[in-house]
């Protein structure tokens, strides 16, 4: 391993990105303690169950959903139903949910920032800009008002990591690792977070589909390399 400062000047985020059975959150994980570095795990995804950092509204609501069987599911793609025009109470409900998300999300960049400021490394496993550019953001769709507005939100407001990493794994090993989805729904996610590389942070691509060690290492690689980067500016 490259010979590497201990301490950092300025604090970064890196976030890994990629559908899931990418391999996110292994990936991440093993960098806590393969990094020679300070360094702050930081799930940034929309499940209650995986989020090591959640605020308290929004596990009392996502405590009340489960109880009434509400399953929790990330971002969609735009359907015929997206551009229907809501009732009044689905239009508050979806006002009540963007506030909270909103919250949520800036809950946990507070918490990033913090982190950074006292010159560690912060590792997110997903991001929400990532995985609500191609649905929220990079869409040539009509969209209800509070997709459009939670776009902008992260688009215009949220902090974007200093580095974007995408695993990339093809569908059909994905679909395999989880069963979940269709592999053209899978392809069709690859190819929107691809579109990332020129969507402003620096963006890696990484062949996930190869064996962990391989994949952690070059990891490491990319992380120290932008260490040494940021130290020296």
């Amino acid at each position: 391993m490259t010979e590497t400062r201990t301490t950092l000047r300025r604090g970064f985020s890196v976030a890994f990105v990629g559908p899931d059975g990418a391999g996110k959150t292994t990936v991440a994980r093993r960098l806590e303690t393969e990094l020679p570095l300070p360094v702050t795990y930081l799930y940034m995804g929309v499940s209650a169950e995986s989020s090591n950092r959640l605020l308290p509204t929004t596990r009392l609501i996502r405590s009340i959903r489960r109880r009434k069987g509400v399953v929790e599911r990330g971002p969609k793609a735009r359907t015929a139903e997206s551009v229907d025009r809501p009732s009044l109470r689905r239009r508050l409900r979806a006002a009540a949910r963007l506030l909270n998300r909103v919250a949520e999300e800036s809950y946990r960049q507070a918490i990033a920032s913090r982190e950074m400021r006292q010159g560690r490394i912060v590792l997110f496993d997903r991001h929400f800009f990532a995985d609500y550019h191609m649905h929220d953001i990079d869409t040539d769709g009509r969209l209800p008002l509070s997709r459009r507005l939670h776009g902008l939100f992260i688009s215009r407001v949220l902090a974007r990591p200093d580095l974007l990493v995408f695993l990339d794994v093809p569908a059909e090993v994905l679909f395999a690792r989880k069963g979940e989805g269709t592999i053209e729904l899978l392809d069709e996610m690859r190819e929107g977070y691809r579109r990332l590389s020129s969507a402003g942070p620096s963006f890696v691509t990484l062949d996930g589909d190869r064996p962990l060690d391989d994949v952690v290492a070059d990891a490491v690689a990319v992380v120290l390399a932008h260490a040494e980067a940021s130290n020296s500016r």
